[in-house]
């Protein structure tokens, strides 16, 4: 009865269709088999729309920079390759085999390429720092053939990865805006740039994780991470939904090949778009600042500080005058809640007073002896802001000639040092004060006047805070060697 009903209910054509399907609903595996093909065609057709509207306001940006470096076997390095932290390895680029020796300075004329897209039909264009960051051209070219030599740069900012360029003209093809905040781990993602040159690259993958942290690309880091295919030549070029909306800015790889290995991150674009207007109203980025330096409550901490359970992050070490000592925090207190919002790390809670503006005014809970405290800071600005307008601004560890990263296991591992007990130094440039002192690739900076540093933030920190006096004091552990260094800024 109830076929005849159905059958009843619809025209002659329909009675037809209704009979083909339930025949091929009766052949096992085949109506499944034909469903499953049409979703994928579905879902084909869903990336292939979103790419291709896309496409136009992605940009291919090529970099020109006339650099004097040391010619080691025979001929210089690739500059500005965003994947060189990761793609050749720090143990291989430095210490793998026989260390390299190093000749007079040569001067040669290199090119970068990278990607980037376009945010208003005006011509601004959102990139990444380490694509157009320090370089003497930029070169923009767009799908319909357009190029547009000597693009300005509006501004970067290091600690972020994020930049910002502009091209002259109007009603350019623009990039709309997602919402990272509603990106999910699972979600369909396409990558678009030009990698090795190859303009209007697609690839497809899903989010692997998000508030990625602690992978050390940036001073601040919430990545989106995905396995979409990224190469050299991505980086800056946009990671978006299926919709069609950028939700990341492509930025770097993990491998050990140089290449894609299924594991990329990108900038998550509120981030992005919070530094990008900043940087468009005035060239640099300001940050909120609290003067303190945490580290994660581990469930062995838990006890010793009183907790019931693991939570928060526990304060190491306050900058006297700073924000933080004006507000009563102490050292030994724990962090539990910023603004009735719990702290889940000292990496989400450095990145959430980093994106509020000086002057703010925050809530903090905090876990003092057994008790619970609520206290009131108001945030200062960032002394250290490495954002710049035009022409790149010298930082402390540049004036200095040296290069440093954080010690990872693998590292500690190989050089025989403990994690946490300083930060590696990854590369010296020739003649400089830090090459003279007798610095050299593989040393440890344990401390900076006399303070211990156990990441690349405190270092840059404590550095910062030597040059007024023109030089800094390190203790440099080489081996089992160690000893204190005075190195003096140029």
């Amino acid at each position: 009865m109830k076929e005849h009903s159905v059958t009843w209910c619809v025209s002659r054509r329909g009675v037809v269709r209704i009979t083909v399907l339930i025949a091929i609903l009766c052949v096992p595996g085949l109506g499944w088999a034909q469903s499953r093909a049409e979703a994928a065609k579905e879902l084909s057709r869903a990336f292939s729309a979103a790419a291709k509207d896309a496409m136009p306001a992605v940009v291919s940006i090529k970099v020109e920079k006339a650099v004097e470096v040391s010619s080691v076997m025979g001929g210089p390095s690739q500059f500005n390759d965003p994947f060189g932290q990761f793609g050749d390895d720090f143990l291989q680029r430095f210490f793998g085999g026989r260390m390299p020796q190093r000749q007079a300075p040569r001067k040669y004329h290199q090119e970068g390429l990278g990607s980037g897209f376009i945010i208003s039909e005006d011509g601004y264009i959102l990139t990444n720092n380490h694509v157009v960051g320090d370089v003497d051209k930029i070169t923009v070219g767009l799908k319909d053939g357009r190029t547009f030599a000597n693009a300005k740069l509006i501004g970067t900012d290091p600690e972020s990865e994020v930049a910002l360029i502009k091209i002259e003209g109007h009603n350019f093809p623009v990039l709309p805006m997602g919402d990272s905040g509603k990106a999910d781990i699972g979600d369909w993602v396409i990558a678009i740039g030009n990698p090795f040159g190859l303009n209007e690259t697609v690839t497809v993958g899903v989010i692997s994780a998000v508030g990625r942290s602690n992978v050390h690309i940036a001073a601040y880091e919430d990545f989106i991470q995905t396995d979409a295919a990224i190469n050299p030549g991505n980086s800056g070029g946009p990671l978006i939904n299926l919709d069609g909306q950028v939700i990341g800015i492509n930025t770097a790889i993990l491998s050990e090949s140089g290449g894609y290995m299924g594991i990329g991150f990108a900038i998550p674009i509120n981030m992005a778009r919070t530094i990008e207007e900043q940087l468009q109203k005035g060239g640099k980025v300001s940050r909120g600042y609290l003067g303190l330096y945490a580290q994660d409550v581990t469930p062995e901490m838990a006890e010793p500080l009183g907790l019931k359970e693991q939570a928060g992050v526990v304060i190491a070490r306050i900058e006297k005058n700073s924000p933080a000592e004006k507000a009563g925090l102490q050292v030994h207190d724990v962090i539990l809640e910023v603004n009735g919002k719990k702290v889940t790390s000292y990496d989400v809670f450095r990145n959430e007073v980093a994106m509020l503006k000086p002057g703010s005014q925050i809530g903090l809970r905090v876990w003092r002896e057994g008790k619970s405290l609520e206290l009131t800071a108001t945030l200062g600005e960032r002394p250290a802001t490495t954002a710049k307008k035009g022409q790149p601004a010298q930082q402390p560890e540049q004036a200095l000639g040296l290069t440093v990263q954080n010690l990872t296991k693998d590292l500690a591992d190989q050089f025989g040092y403990r994690l946490g007990q300083g930060v590696i130094v990854s590369d010296v440039t020739p003649g400089s004060p830090a090459a003279e002192k007798g610095i050299q690739p593989g040393d440890l900076i344990v401390s900076v006047n006399r303070r211990n540093v156990a990441s690349v933030d405190e270092f840059s920190a404590a550095v910062q805070q030597s040059r007024k006096n023109g030089k800094v004091l390190f203790l440099v552990k080489r081996g089992e060697v160690a000893q204190f260094v005075t190195v003096t800024f140029e």
